[in-house]
């Protein structure tokens, strides 16, 4: 009895487990088809991307084709406006030479057709004649500018009022000063002066005067003087010139009617110091001067000898 109802239970029970593995199965199925379905769309896309990286390249590519053949045609245009020979593809894939015709050209006849080697003669004439240009372009850039050779005034002197600091006598020249001269910039020069047999030492401390800046730095009996203080000066004597009051170091000196920067530094060569000397004197009132116009401070006055006029100025 026991038996039988055990087996009447199985009987219930199998259909429905059955019925549950076959469904676990067609889950398995559908999960694998999925996979699949998801591969093949990650290698679609990889195919789509590459395809739109390919046509984006090829766009690209064409771009920097079109760019370079404009650069070529531009270089060949500018080498025949220049007269140069330039090679140029020709019909039967050699080489032809083009170069810039003369104004007094007439039309040529028709020639035949170019050969595909550049001739001997024309090849050596322009190598010849693009040497000829180099060495041209370069004596240009060696040229100075002319303003630089014609234009030799006071203007081309870099004249300022500095502060003597100190001053001492040289230690290997009996007749030299050396002094500490504030002339506007970030620490004072070192100027060496033939002021002993004229100005005390005791005057030369603490004072005003007119400095040329723009010599070529010297050296006097072993210390290097890097500017020159302006003096009044005769066979028998010499007086530094005063620069107006209220002037401060740095204060550049101007001469009406003579505009321009200096220059950086004087070329010895050029003689610019030697030229201008003998125009800068003083007149009867004292005044320095570059032929006839004053040693003028803007907006503060002009400089001056205390008693010497008439005279010299170095």
């Amino acid at each position: 009895m026991f038996l039988a109802r055990s087996l009447f239970r199985m009987s219930c029970h199998t259909p429905p487990l059955a019925r549950l593995e076959q469904r676990a199965a067609e889950a398995d199925q559908l999960i694998e088809y999925l996979k699949q379905q998801v591969q093949l769309l990650k290698q679609k896309a990889t195919v789509q991307a590459s395809v739109r990286e390919e046509k984006k390249l090829m766009v690209e590519n064409a771009k920097l084709k079109k760019e370079i053949e404009e650069l070529k045609r531009q270089l060949l245009e500018k080498e025949r406006s220049r007269g140069v020979v330039v090679p140029m593809p020709s019909a039967d894939s050699g080489v032809q030479c083009v170069s810039k015709p003369s104004a007094t050209d007439s039309p040529a006849p028709a020639a035949p057709a170019p050969s595909s080697k550049v001739p001997p003669a024309a090849n050596s004439q322009a190598k010849t004649k693009a040497k000829a240009e180099k060495k041209g372009e370069k004596q240009e850039k060696k040229a100075p500018p002319p303003q630089e050779d014609l234009k030799v005034d006071v203007s081309r002197l870099d004249l300022r009022v500095g502060r003597i600091i100190s001053a001492e006598r040289h230690p290997d020249a009996d007749a030299l000063y050396v002094e500490q001269v504030d002339v506007g910039e970030a620490a004072p020069r070192i100027v060496v002066s033939g002021l002993v047999k004229h100005v005390p030492l005791e005057q030369m401390q603490n004072r005003m005067a007119v400095l040329l800046c723009n010599l070529k730095p010297a050296k006097m009996r072993g210390v290097v003087s890097q500017a020159m203080v302006m003096c009044a000066s005769s066979p028998d004597k010499v007086e530094i010139l005063d620069p107006p009051s209220g002037a401060a170091p740095g204060d550049r000196v101007t001469f009406q009617g003579f505009p321009g920067d200096p220059d950086k530094e004087l070329n010895p060569k050029k003689k610019v110091w030697e030229l201008v000397q003998p125009d800068l004197r003083t007149d009867n009132q004292y005044v320095a001067t570059y032929k006839g116009a004053p040693f003028e401070v803007a907006g503060k006055g002009v400089c001056k000898a205390q008693t010497m006029s008439n005279s010299g100025i170095k």
